[in-house]
């Protein structure tokens, strides 16, 4: 049985070498990156049953998705289309440090992801499973993807699954009035919702302290548990009226990318293997400390790894 299945996009990421330029470099690092699928990742590399539902060329590099995927042990499940009506989604990333910082470049129109209709995708992987996960990026892809969102979301809601939603807001995508209006339809449909703080504010227009806004965000749209992210500041989550907080642990940043999901992932996978909330925020910060010492969207790490983190442990076992 699956435990988790999530919905989305996931892109080829290309990288120039460190302290190269994209536009003097002769060589491009190939990695698969998408929010959903990094939780998807995340996730079974904790142990989950975990399933990324989307759709793809039938091309080598749609392949090539899959297979990165499927090395991690997420089952993909994929509809499959034509690569002369479709692509697959990239970006190219180029690592900097200051003052110049890292740039980010997506080339991801009429990806195949922005016709997914759920007809057209393996949704009977829902029936059965115990929790569902797609992120405000999806919607924000097509009015197809957005449709498809909203359908996915409510069939994994009659099906008594959980339904997780980060609402990871892309200023390159869309503006902040237009995303609030998508996350604001969708909402009735979440039963967990993550949410940065700096997107709280300045997306769903919400004031006060990190507390105030999942207390207000609870109260207006009737979420199970808010997980309030705070950057350096940690984490908190409120359920059942309790707040519980999390401080980061303490990591080498080798690559940032990718944080934020092995944080969901983290999170995710503790409540399925039965942790409270307050153990799955510890999971989450644990996982996203070890996601950073890591180059790539994916966080490549194990339990004992993650357990090492959590307990406490100086040093990641050798």
């Amino acid at each position: 049985m699956t435990d988790l299945v999530t919905f989305g996009e996931t892109m080829l990421r290309l990288s120039p070498p460190r302290g190269e330029r994209l536009e003097t470099t002769r060589e491009l690092a190939v990695q698969a990156g998408g929010a959903e699928s990094n939780v998807a990742v995340g996730a079974s590399r904790l142990g989950v049953d975990a399933a990324w539902l989307s759709k793809l060329p039938n091309s080598p590099l749609g392949r090539r998705v899959t297979s990165e995927l499927r090395s991690h042990g997420v089952s993909p499940g994929v509809a499959w289309t034509d690569p002369a009506e479709s692509r697959v989604g990239t970006y190219y990333l180029e690592h900097g440090g200051v003052p110049r910082g890292t740039n980010v470049i997506y080339d991801r129109a009429d990806a195949a992801i922005t016709t997914a209709e759920p007809d057209e995708l393996p949704v009977e992987t829902l029936t059965g499973a115990r929790w569902f996960h797609t992120t405000g990026i999806t919607p924000a892809l097509s009015p197809t993807a957005a449709a498809t969102t909203t359908a996915l979301l409510r069939r994994a809601g009659g099906a008594g699954v959980t339904r997780s939603f980060d609402l990871n807001y892309r200023s390159k995508l869309w503006d902040p009035a237009e995303a609030r209006d998508a996350y604001a339809a969708l909402f009735e449909h979440v039963d967990v919702l993550f949410v940065p703080r700096r997107d709280a504010r300045e997306v769903l227009d919400r004031d006060g302290t990190a507390v105030e806004i999942a207390h207000g965000l609870a109260t207006d749209h009737g979420f199970e548990t808010v997980v309030v992210t705070r950057g350096d500041e940690g984490a908190l989550a409120l359920t059942d009226g309790d707040v519980y907080e999390q401080p980061v642990f303490e990591a080498e940043t080798v690559d940032a990318i990718g944080t934020g999901d092995a944080f969901v992932a983290g999170f995710v996978a503790e409540r399925l293997r039965g942790g409270d909330v307050s153990d799955a925020l510890e999971w989450g910060a644990a996982t996203a400390a070890v996601k950073r010492t890591t180059d790539g969207d994916l966080a490549v790490t194990t339990r004992a790894e993650v357990a090492s983190v959590v307990d406490g442990g100086d040093e990641i076992s050798r």
